[in-house]
Parts: structure tokens; C-alpha cells; sequence
């Protein structure tokens, strides 16, 4: 069956404007299901368009950006270290700020959240104890669906916060289920007792701020997909391992983004036959283990996965701007 001439009109657009020459285009025509004559006359009416020729103009200003970020990515590759996310142990304020935020580099930070109650009280025990009646909102059926993330919407279901943590403590290994910041809005009120547990890490967030942080729960096997976030963002590790990926902002170009701010790629089997570009990605990777925290700076894509069950919190009050979002235009399929 052929395929409609309107999308193999948008094909050959979007081919001009990604640089691919007229010759090599009406070729892979060919090679399908068009005369040279009819090749030759598509190309040629789509470089004659007023639209296709505008598009060109905007697509030459968006390769001078593409250009730039190419320069800030050998720019941080040749930085000594560059190629792992350091561990520090309670920098300062100020050294937080000047080496990292401000420069858009990931760290591990160690020993700030000694002083939080909940490294020695929560476990499922005094979870349930705690909240054990209040009724939350979980993800469910993730597993039988690929775009979950992006669905998350329809995988939403209420129940008892009681019955949710025995069902983490009994899953084992799976991905089907789990309490994220998507669920923040109604978890927050119904889980407020445990936020006295935690403190505030004052010498780099706001403790006046109305945002007081979000709560994750699942269980090992849980799965964040490849994504990046409109904040910069701390990720404070309280039960269990999570093992995290990263890859920096400026090699946004080989995150195969379909959707507002998720990739195609799955992190976990990265298909490089059908992601090649990925290949050219840097991906740090790092372990995170109770007491920790992650700064993960705005842009960078990040893929998350549980190694046994867990309780993490992520703050996005930052002691200085972190409204990035204001003038982020999501990315979309037309």
C-alpha cells in the first residue's frame, strides 16, 4: 500500500531542512515507490516552496544554537573529571552554588541529612504505623504500557497508604507499580505526619518556601524513563539504592525527544541500531545510596531505576532561581 504523497511531502521537507542533499533524497524515492521523473519533480516543487524556504532560514538560525552547545559539550569533556559525578561531602553554600548550580554540573553531596529523623525511623513498619489509613494515590499497569511516564495520568488509582506499602514489601522486582512526584498533589496532605522527619537543608534550600518537597515509595525493578526536568532538581536518597543515568543538557540533540521532555530511549537496553546518535551521548552513571543527596541540574536527561525498594525525597526550592519553566515552549509532535 502507498503511502499517502502528503506525508511523503512532510518527508521530504523535513529532509531538506535536517541538510540531507536533493540527490540523496530522491534516490531513497526511488528506491520505494517513485519514478525519477516523479522524484525529481517532488524535490524540486519542495525547494521552490515559500514554506520549505522559510523553514530553511529557521532551521540555519537553530544549527548556529546546535553549534554553540557542541562547543560547551568538548568544552566540559576535556574538564579534568568530567566524565564522573564527584561525591563532596557538605560543601558550602557558596561552593555548592559557584561549582555546580551555577554551572550546571551534577554532584553527590554526602552528610547533609544526618541530622533527618527519618534515616533511622522509616521502614514499612512505622510507615504503615504513621499513615498506614490515609488514603494516597499510586501508578499501576506501567508494565503494560510502554509510555507510561507520559500516560501517568491514566495509571492513577487511590487506596489505602497501608495496603500500598504491603504491597511494596511483598512485589520483589517489578516496574508495575509506584508512588511518584506525579502523585504529589493529593500524597502531600494525606502523608503531611512524615514530613516532620525531615528537615529543610538550609544552606541550599529556601525553608520558607510552600514547597516542601515530594515523596517517592515503590518497589526494586521501579523505573523513571529518560527524561529532563524545567528545574533544577535534589534527589535525597532515605531507603534503598537507586541507580541513576545521566546525561548532560548540551547532548540534548542525541536524546531522541519526541515529547515535551521525554526521550524515545529506553535507558535500561539502549537500541543503538535504532538510536545510533545515543552512541555520541556521554551518560555518567551513579549509585545512590541512604544519606545521599542529588543535585541533578536542569536539562540533564536522567533514567532512574530502583535496586530494591525505596523511599526517596526531590526538592525543587533552590535558595536562588529555579523558575526555568516560564519560557520553556514543550516540544511536540504536529
Amino acid at each position: 500500500m502507498k503511502r499517502p504523497i502528503d506525508d511523503w511531502r512532510r518527508w521530504i521537507a523535513e529532509n531538506l531542512l535536517l541538510g540531507n542533499p536533493p540527490e540523496v533524497i530522491r534516490a531513497a524515492m526511488v528506491e520505494d515507490e517513485f519514478s525519477e521523473e516523479d522524484a525529481a519533480r517532488e524535490v524540486a516543487g519542495a525547494l521552490a516552496s515559500p514554506y520549505v524556504q522559510g523553514g530553511s532560514r529557521i532551521a540555519n538560525r537553530l544549527r548556529k544554537r546546535e553549534w554553540t552547545l557542541t562547543v560547551y559539550q568538548r568544552l566540559s569533556r576535556m574538564r579534568a573529571g568530567g566524565d564522573v559525578i564527584e561525591r563532596r561531602e557538605r560543601p558550602s553554600r557558596d561552593e555548592f552554588f559557584e561549582q555546580y548550580y551555577f554551572q550546571n554540573r551534577p554532584v553527590i553531596i554526602t552528610g547533609m541529612l544526618k541530622s533527618w529523623p527519618a534515616l533511622t525511623k522509616w521502614n514499612f513498619d512505622y510507615l504503615r504505623e504513621r499513615c498506614g489509613d490515609r488514603e494516597v494515590e499510586v501508578q499501576f499497569g506501567r508494565e503494560s504500557d510502554e509510555n507510561y511516564e507520559i500516560n501517568g495520568p491514566k495509571h492513577k488509582r487511590l487506596m489505602k497508604f497501608g495496603d500500598y506499602v504491603d504491597m511494596v514489601e511483598k512485589a520483589g522486582t517489578t516496574n508495575d507499580f509506584y508512588m511518584t512526584a506525579n502523585n504529589a498533589s493529593r500524597n502531600r496532605e494525606a502523608l503531611d505526619v512524615l514530613w516532620n522527619d525531615i528537615e529543610t537543608v538550609g544552606e541550599y534550600l529556601d525553608p520558607g518556601s510552600a514547597e516542601k518537597g515530594f515523596f517517592w515509595l515503590g518497589p526494586g525493578g521501579t523505573k523513571t524513563p529518560y527524561h529532563h526536568d524545567l528545574t533544577n532538581n535534589f534527589m535525597a536518597q532515605v531507603i534503598g539504592r537507586k541507580h541513576v543515568k545521566m546525561v548532560p543538557m548540551h547532548d540534548t540533540a542525541y536524546m531522541y525527544n519526541t515529547l515535551h521532555c521525554y526521550s524515545e530511549v529506553d535507558a535500561s537496553a539502549v537500541d543503538y541500531d535504532r538510536f545510533p546518535a545515543m552512541r555520541k551521548a556521554q551518560v555518567l552513571e551513579c549509585e545512590l545510596a541512604p544519606g545521599e543527596l542529588l543535585f541533578i541540574p536542569i536539562g540533564w536527561w536522567h533514567y532512574v531505576e530502583g535496586l530494591e525498594a525505596t523511599v526517596t525525597m526531590s526538592f525543587t526550592n533552590f535558595l536562588r532561581y529555579n523558575d526555568f519553566a516560564e519560557n520553556y515552549n514543550t516540544y511536540q509532535h504536529l
